[in-house]
Order: C-alpha cells, then sequence, then structure tokens
C-alpha cells in the first residue's frame, strides 16, 4: 500500500535527509588511498550515535541477503555494485567506491548513495559517475505531479542507453517513510505513461546503478555483496525526494 505523507512528516523526513546528506560528506573527506572500509564503517556508526539517530541497516534480514546485516552502511568497491559489506580493505589509488545508507531519526527515515573516485580517476569510471547522477536527475525532474511511475523509470534508462550502459531491473528504487522499504517499488528502465499516478506527499528513493559492461550480478560469498557477473566496475547514486505541487523536493541533497 502507499501512503502519501503531510507537508508535516515531509518536513521530518527532510530533517533525516539532511543529516545523511551531511554524513556522506564527511565520510567522502575521509574515503582517501590508504583508508580501510572499517574506518569509515566505524566513522559512521559514531556520527549516527552522536545524532541519536537509527541505523536501518543494522540487523536488516531481507529475502535478498544472508541473515541479519551487522553494519551501518553498504560500501561497494569497483566491481561491487551493491549491497557492499565492509570489511578489511584498504582503499587503493583509482579505486571506485559507492557509499549506500539510510537511517532513521525521530521514526523517519531517508536514504541515500553516492559514488567517487578515490584518488585518481580512470576517464571511462569518470563517465560512468557522471552517468548514474545525469540519470538521477532525469528522475528527479520526471517526478512531477500527475505523471506516472514509468515517466521516472524511462528517464533514467534512457539516459543510460544514450550512454550505451544495460540496466539491470532486479534492484531499484522504492517508497520510504516511516520504513526504509515501502510500495511501491521504482524500475530503473520503463515506459512513460505507464504505473500509478504521482500524487503530492509521495516520497521515494530513486537509485540508478549501472555497470560499464553487463546488467547481470552474482553475489559474494558473504552472501551480500552483489558484483557484475563480468567484473566490470559499478557506480550507484540516490537521493530520497517528495512529489510536491510543482518540482520534485530533494530531501537528501
Amino acid at each position: 500500500m502507499v501512503e502519501l505523507k503531510t507537508p508535516d512528516e515531509v518536513e521530518s523526513m527532510s530533517v533525516t535527509g539532511s543529516f545523511i546528506a551531511g554524513l556522506l560528506d564527511d565520510l567522502t573527506e575521509h574515503a582517501d588511498v590508504g583508508v580501510n572500509l572499517l574506518d569509515l564503517e566505524h566513522r559512521a556508526r559514531d556520527l549516527i550515535r552522536d545524532r541519536g539517530a537509527e541505523s536501518c541497516y543494522w540487523d536488516y534480514a531481507p529475502s535478498f541477503g544472508r541473515g541479519p546485516f551487522h553494519n551501518v552502511i553498504c560500501l561497494s568497491v569497483n566491481d561491487a555494485v551493491l549491497h557492499g559489506l565492509p570489511h578489511d580493505y584498504v582503499l587503493r589509488d583509482g579505486d571506485l567506491l559507492s557509499l549506500d545508507i539510510a537511517v532513521s531519526i525521530d521514526g523517519w527515515v531517508a536514504d541515500s548513495a553516492r559514488s567517487i573516485i578515490v584518488g585518481h580517476a580512470r576517464p571511462a569510471d569518470r563517465r560512468l559517475v557522471d552517468a548514474i547522477e545525469a540519470a538521477l536527475a532525469a528522475g528527479i525532474d520526471a517526478a512531477r505531479p500527475d505523471a506516472r511511475l514509468g515517466d521516472i523509470s524511462a528517464a533514467i534508462g534512457s539516459v543510460a542507453h544514450a550512454y550505451g550502459y544495460r540496466v539491470n531491473t532486479q534492484f531499484g528504487g522504492h517508497g520510504l517513510g516511516r520504513t526504509m522499504h515501502e510500495d511501491p517499488h521504482v524500475a530503473n528502465v520503463g515506459r512513460p505513461g505507464r504505473g500509478m499516478r504521482l500524487r503530492p506527499g509521495l516520497t521515494l528513493a530513486l537509485e540508478p546503478w549501472f555497470t560499464l559492461g553487463t546488467d547481470r550480478i552474482i553475489y559474494d560469498d558473504d552472501g551480500w555483496t552483489i558484483r557484475s557477473a563480468d567484473g566490470s566496475r559499478g557506480a550507484h547514486s540516490e537521493h530520497t525526494i517528495a512529489v510536491t505541487d510543482g518540482a520534485a523536493r530533494v530531501l537528501t541533497r
């Protein structure tokens, strides 16, 4: 069931979203050559604790993972594209790192992700990051009242295709509010004019993710980390938005 949020509830979600934006800014500054992923995980834990927020990931046990997730952030490196389990890995020059986090403050959730290049960037990686950011912007621009859910999906997918990337349909965006995952599912490819009509108060996490070479994925033995099936690098970008009477409001800017 899709639940529309009141203006006050959207404001509460924006408080969480602002915190997440600052947290990701902080981690981006600290993600440098020689930094261990576990250091970023523990820094995120400290920031969440100090704010009095709650991690939406800790103890999360969805059908697509193996057992409870005992971390507060997903850190996916290079060919790891989603749900990267923080582990003992030291970042190297040229690594492509995706950071994805969701927290709750006073019962309201926001969710955001970004991809960064550590040290010197490969041109192909820079182009991939540009593509996911452009796709996210296109999806946000399409989220207008009386548009259709398929308009968002089509906007994201059209950017992927313009860059020459294939789109995986197993994982995409989603509704959120009191919990991290609510209806509806938001695919990263679709047909315009299809699906539910968008109304003010609808809150969504839009999250395009593409890889350089394939739309197929495989899982690591940890049961969480998802990699591209051909070993090509991937990138991921996400914002929590609210549909309004006009342009969508980005709550995790």
